[in-house]
């Protein structure tokens, strides 16, 4: 039933929506708020739940709230400014509808009777909204507001996770409200038949090879420990996805292949099987269009199958198959040891991968948008203790260090270890000034190569000629060099640049020990 206000002072539309997302479970607003949305601002001291965290760019907000979600498992919310607002936001609706994050996008838009004379910031927020939402809605009253803000949680609460964004008038703010919404239960993910178990357990128990090409919940939870049963019953292959949003590994967690980026070694990884199973994830395509190559990565002779959907109970599915298959013994992991970097070896992306895969602590956190300095060894960390992996999911890059800062305020106590190329931490370093402010507990490590490498290896993929320094000019990021250390300790987060093997050892062993935000800016030989 809903809950009405005791107060003498009638409840505002903004208290109402604050109140409303309180109970609902939403406790957690990543904000950059304009004047339509501060009587917002205003009702955050009478609901002291709700915890307001501000961002000094709208891409870190909506990229913080999909960390967030990622590692809380539950929506928090954004706070935007109009429609430019939203649009500098956008990439990062759009990696978290990716990643299939729950997100609730709050967007303050002039009062109902200012739309008409078309000021300035007039703008279809609609229209900006809708490629990257899974749901829309404009509020029209301060009394329909609660039931809109219901519907906005559960339509983010939908499994897989969805985008929900809900526009709000000024005056729909300002406005006296009713009530205080009654919460809706939490959607729950659909159960396969037993028809699907039976054609997926038969096919493991063919003569042909399969895969399986896992996504979602069951790379982090019990789902991972099933899949691995089954891997060791039937003699299945377990592939991730490129880009999952997270994953569970190392320690005693089962090694989980990942699919590479090149579309040409996705095909050479899937050439040997003959079934390709899919377990809440969709069929790989390349990531873009190259000429003379393919774009559909599946091989013709391999059959493509489907135990669950996205938003279908993948972890229930694996339980079912591994009883039908009878698959009940823990299958050992199976990892390759790494050795350490000597202390006069050059700092490249490898050797600092070996560092970190050696030092990295016991349920960290690693946000990786390392790209091309990463993706190569990504492997490496397999043999480091157990963690948490997020992975960069939409392609919009910028995305790390906001990531990092919504899985610190997600997980308090687990150390962050964001890993980040240099070009694309430049999209997004105002989350550096957002972890100081709120005492973040990560070390970003920025691998500096003064370039936009990945760039460089597409110009090539996709047959372009770079024959002058005015298209080379476009992909280097030297002249003049970045000074990720002076960038970040102007906003507050202590930093310092290594070299060698060894100073970047001694410093991550710090960072590691240090509570608090630390940037280690690592210059590759």
């Amino acid at each position: 039933m809903s809950v009405e206000s005791d107060s003498l002072t009638p409840l505002s539309g903004a208290e109402s929506l604050l109140q409303t997302l309180v109970a609902c479970g939403v406790d957690t607003c990543f904000a950059n708020p304009g004047t339509s949305e501060m009587h917002f601002v205003a009702a955050l001291d009478a609901v002291p739940a709700m915890r307001p965290v501000l961002c000094l760019f709208e891409g870190v907000a909506t990229g913080a709230a999909d960390g967030y979600a990622r590692m809380a498992g539950k929506p928090a919310s954004t706070l935007l400014h109009l429609g430019p607002g939203l649009a500098n936001g956008l990439a990062g609706l759009h990696n978290a509808r990716r990643a299939q994050s729950p997100v609730v996008t709050i967007v303050g838009d002039h009062a109902t009777d200012h739309l008409q004379y078309d000021a300035p910031l007039t703008s279809d927020i609609v229209g900006l909204a809708r490629p990257v939402s899974d749901w829309v809605r404009r509020s029209t009253s301060a009394r329909a507001l609660p039931g809109d803000v219901v519907a906005a949680v559960a339509s983010a609460r939908r499994p897989p996770g969805q985008i929900a964004t809900l526009i709000v008038p000024a005056d729909t703010a300002w406005s006296p409200a009713e009530r205080i919404g009654t919460p809706e239960a939490e959607p729950l993910p659909a159960t396969i038949p037993e028809s699907t178990l039976e054609h997926v357990s038969g096919l493991l128990h063919g003569p042909g090879r399969a895969a399986m090409l896992l996504r979602g919940d069951v790379l982090h939870g019990q789902g991972l420990q099933w899949a691995a049963r089954i891997a060791a019953q039937t003699g299945a292959a377990l592939f991730c996805d490129t880009f999952a949003p997270r994953i569970r590994r190392g320690g005693h967690h089962p090694v989980i292949a990942r699919l590479h980026y090149r579309g040409d070694e996705v095909i050479r990884q899937l050439a040997a099987f003959d079934h390709l199973i899919l377990v809440g994830a969709e069929p790989p395509v390349a990531f873009f269009a190259y000429p003379g190559k393919p774009s559909w990565l599946v091989p013709p002779d391999c059959a493509l199958h489907t135990l669950t959907r996205p938003g279908e109970n993948g972890p229930d599915a694996l339980e079912r198959l591994a009883d039908r298959l009878d698959a009940k013994a823990n299958a050992p992991a199976a990892r390759h040891a790494v050795t350490a970097p000597r202390p006069d070896d050059a700092l490249t992306a490898e050797t600092i991968l070996r560092c970190i895969s050696i030092d990295l602590p016991e349920d960290a956190i690693v946000v990786d948008e390392g790209l091309t300095s990463t993706f190569p060894y990504y492997d490496l960390l397999d043999a480091a203790l157990p963690h948490d992996h997020l992975n960069l999911t939409g392609g919009a890059i910028g995305s790390g260090i906001p990531l990092s800062v919504g899985a610190a305020i997600a997980a308090p106590g687990r150390k962050i270890v964001c890993l980040h190329g240099d070009g694309g931490a430049m999209y997004s370093l105002q989350g550096l000034w957002t972890q100081a402010r709120e005492r973040l507990d990560v070390v970003t490590i920025i691998f500096a190569n003064r370039a936009y490498a990945i760039l460089e290896q597409e110009l090539a993929r996709v047959g372009a000629h770079v024959d002058g320094t005015q298209s080379r000019s476009l992909l280097d990021i030297g002249d003049p060099d970045l000074d990720w250390t002076a960038l970040a300790t102007g906003m507050g987060v202590a930093a310092e640049r290594v070299t060698t093997v060894a100073a970047f050892r001694d410093s991550f062993g710090r960072a590691i020990r240090t509570k608090g935000p630390v940037l280690i800016e690592a210059v590759l030989a």
